[in-house]
């Protein structure tokens, strides 16, 4: 396939520029300059748009095994190549929880259905209790690129000490949901003045700042190990991942497009469509996310896909469960919050989405067009206005704050091991 025409931005490679892309035997054949490339095949006219290495989501929830009345991995993936990602990473809290290699090797399996690269993330702790470690030179073997209790905390000091410990001597990264759950207990959003209005207990910054300022802390003692922290949403956490950068320390972290997008207050009347763990934050902690975004802190953003059916999220707030849909959402939700409306380019963008998730996880042969990668490609056209439709979703849930947004930036085309997965219509 020759991608003739288009804007090739790869920060990776550092271009930025009208390039010609062929792709052939499910790799990068060749980059060049517009008409240089000779005899493929098929060609996509890309004239007008922007194309890009493979998009990476470092963190979905694809509900499977256990819970595939909300999502399967064959939906969820399905959702994915048509939100423009090619690659996504998998949450183990799932029932049961993907603690042991059999599982990691089950979610691997063709028979799942995935349509993109799927590349698991398994568990820390044995069945995520924060007790015992699992085996992670086991689980590694088996697929696994990181380990994480994602939708519970890593609590106990020793407990991530030695996780850190284990994952430095296997290269292995240990993801943090950053949640002081002593301190969230029966809380529902984040802890300010519309949680005082409508009679909610708050999540406070501190909940999720003194777990990140702990684990950089230790991340700097262990020096080879690799410290992701997800979902990222304040301040204060901010600045205790600047500490373990400015400290050479192997810290990285993401952030999600309803974090840089909303606000505590845009719950509104207990719309629970708009309740998530990390809660929707203060004004002054989005602007500390834009901050980061645009200054190269953060190293990717993630979408926490969550899908839940509807009967979990259309009752009482406070019963209701955490999470929303994001994957169709992302790509457009940065383009017209992150470049439109900050000016942040998108170039960095682009970055945002390929090669600092590919370097978070060792992604190798992802994020990139260099020749022989994968033949992974994004394209989007960052003009296009449209609206996005929940009841479309390819997900089986639609649980999303963002049903009949106009946005601007539309995936045109999803392309998987040099194969056609998405084209929009």
């Amino acid at each position: 396939m020759l991608i003739k025409g288009g804007h090739v931005i790869d920060p990776s490679a550092r271009i930025d520029a009208l390039m010609d892309v062929l792709l052939r035997d499910g790799v990068v054949a060749e980059v060049a300059l517009p008409n240089k490339i000779r005899g493929a095949d098929d060609n996509f006219d890309a004239h007008g748009l922007i194309v890009a290495p493979g998009f990476i989501d470092l963190h979905v929830h694809l509900r499977e095994p256990g819970q595939s009345y909300k999502e399967t991995i064959r939906s969820g993936t399905a959702a994915a190549a048509a939100g423009g990602f090619t690659s996504v990473c998998t949450m183990p809290n799932t029932a049961p929880v993907v603690d042991n290699a059999e599982w990691v090797t089950w979610l691997r399996n063709p028979e799942r259905g995935a349509v993109v690269n799927l590349f698991p993330i398994a568990a820390a702790t044995l069945n995520s209790r924060g007790a015992a470690l699992t085996d992670f030179a086991a689980l590694q073997r088996a697929g696994a690129v990181a380990v994480t209790d994602d939708g519970k905390p890593i609590l106990e000091d020793e407990i991530m000490r030695a996780a850190l410990r284990l994952g430095a001597q296997l290269n292995l990264p240990v993801v943090q949901h950053a949640e002081d759950t002593r301190l969230t207990e029966n809380a529902s959003m984040h802890e300010g003045p519309t949680s005082f209005r409508l009679g909610l207990r708050g999540i406070s910054t501190a909940a999720e700042a003194n777990i990140v300022e702990r684990d950089v802390t230790l991340a700097q003692q262990i020096r080879e190990s690799r410290l992701h922290v997800a979902h990222l949403s304040t301040s204060d956490a901010l600045k205790a991942v600047r500490r373990g950068k400015r400290a050479k320390a192997r810290v990285t972290c993401e952030v999600t497009p309803h974090h840089f997008t909303l606000l505590d207050e845009d719950v509104g009347e207990y719309n629970t469509n708009f309740k998530m763990n990390p809660p929707l934050r203060s004004a002054t902690d989005r602007e500390a996310i834009l901050v980061a975004l645009a200054d190269g802190t953060v190293d990717a953003i993630a979408t926490d896909h969550a899908p839940h059916a509807t009967h979990e999220k259309e009752i009482e707030f406070e019963r209701a469960a955490f999470g929303i849909t994001g994957l169709e959402t992302a790509v457009a939700l940065a383009i017209t919050k992150l470049h439109r409306e900050h000016k942040i380019p998108l170039a960095r963008i682009v970055e945002l989405f390929t090669a600092g998730p590919a370097r978070v996880f060792d992604l190798r042969g992802r994020g990139s067009l260099a020749r022989g990668d994968h033949a992974d490609v994004t394209i989007f056209d960052p003009q296009k206005r449209w609206r996005f439709e929940a009841g479309k979703s390819r997900s089986l849930s639609h649980n999303t704050p963002f049903d009949g947004w106009q946005l601007t930036g539309k995936v045109v085309a999803t392309i998987v091991g040099g194969k056609m997965l998405h084209r929009a219509d």
